[in-house]
């Protein structure tokens, strides 16, 4: 058994990451840049270095067994060659090639026949385009949390939006008017098994995830279409890891693939709570050739609610995370961030449900109170 892993990443997804690592007895290397970052006070040891400093991958390397991610800003090109020089990655590089630009990302999703808004890249603000505005403009690296993404009305809007983002390569695309945003996690072993989490429904505000409602109120069709997509998804690219796959359900039932994260993903966090193996214990199991398990929710419904920061402070919320954990069946988790400002991720509550609250209305109306607490 693999019993040592690195993280290329020290933030709250690495952090979460630790917990399962020392349920399953494996040590958890992470390379992270600062000393204040969640992974840093949970992980067996840590390599204090920028995301993308393949010098300091290397000397990860020599730590640990087999390196996974916590995020996309890696140097692709300098960990081929330590991959010559007999680094396991998992996923593979070649896995995270086409997925890393969103550009490209876009182009490999339609290659392997999945449906995609209608895109292109963008060179310049006045150059032809075949779709009508609304459009939406997204940075095709480093973007995250809405971080990257506009929603553009009008030529003049374009064109001002490209001279403030000056020389950053841009991805143009058609504007869903969708009925629902969906996600889904899926995973896939080195022996070619596949697992999919349950589908679920995000609630986003300006392009951030505010709400996860779990699980989504889809037929059984769009199920077993979303569960079909990503296998196939995962078996082209050979994948071994946790991918996290955003989906737009359509006025006329038809499942959009909008974007892939090479990791696990905030859509996944009530796996934590709502499932025997959550998301985080999965990612390990996978890249350790451990068997993946089950992915069934031990509970008829639940509700993630994200807490956002929506002030600049340096502040641990203890009173109000006191309250938030008065509610039946919430469960808390604050990633320890000493510094709060406007939509930093500071933690999340996951409620669970059995029974008649599993409904779709009473999760809503426990997102609302989640919210009301938090926000006040």
């Amino acid at each position: 058994m693999i019993q040592r892993v690195g993280v290329i990443g020290g933030g709250q997804l690495a952090w979460m990451m630790a917990f399962s690592a020392k349920r399953l007895g494996i040590d958890l290397i992470v390379q992270t840049p600062h000393a204040n970052d969640p992974a840093v006070s949970v992980a067996t040891e840590v390599i204090l270095a920028p995301v993308a400093d393949a010098q300091a991958t290397s000397a990860l390397a020599q730590k640990c067994d087999v390196i996974t991610f916590e995020n996309e800003f890696v140097d692709l090109e300098a960990l081929f060659h330590l991959k010559k020089q007999g680094v396991r990655f998992a996923p593979s590089l070649e896995a995270l090639e086409p997925l890393l630009d969103k550009y490209h990302q876009r182009e490999f999703i339609a290659s392997i026949g999945l449906p995609v808004p209608r895109f292109t890249a963008l060179v310049e603000p006045t150059q032809p385009l075949d779709f009508t505005f609304p459009v939406v403009l997204k940075a095709r690296r480093h973007g995250y949390d809405g971080q990257g993404t506009f929603i553009i009305n009008s030529l003049d809007e374009l064109s001002n939006t490209y001279n403030q983002l000056k020389s950053v390569p841009l991805l143009i695309e058609e504007f869903i008017p969708y009925t629902q945003e969906l996600a889904v996690i899926a995973a896939r072993s080195n022996t070619g098994e596949v697992v999919v989490y349950p589908v679920v429904e995000t609630q986003q505000k300006n392009q951030v995830c505010h709400r996860v409602i779990i699980p989504a109120q889809v037929s059984l069709l769009i199920q077993s279409q979303i569960e079909d997509l990503s296998r196939h998804l995962l078996n082209e690219l050979q994948a071994v890891g946790v991918f996290g796959i955003e989906l737009f359900l359509t006025s006329d039932n038809k499942i959009l693939v909008n974007e892939i994260a090479p990791r696990t993903h905030n859509s996944g966090h009530y796996t934590l709570d709502a499932c025997n193996i959550s998301q985080f214990e999965m990612q390990l199991r996978s890249v350790t050739d451990l068997p993946l398990g089950t992915t069934d929710l031990n509970c008829d419904g639940a509700v993630m609610v994200n807490l956002l920061g929506y002030e600049y402070a340096d502040h641990d919320y203890a009173q109000k995370r006191h309250q938030l954990e008065s509610i039946k069946n919430a469960h808390v988790h604050w990633y320890g961030k000493t510094e709060s400002r406007p939509g930093r991720k500071l933690g999340h509550v996951t409620v669970l449900a059995h029974g008649n609250q599993a409904n779709y209305s009473e999760l809503l109306k426990i997102a609302d109170t989640i919210e009301s607490l938090w926000y006040s």
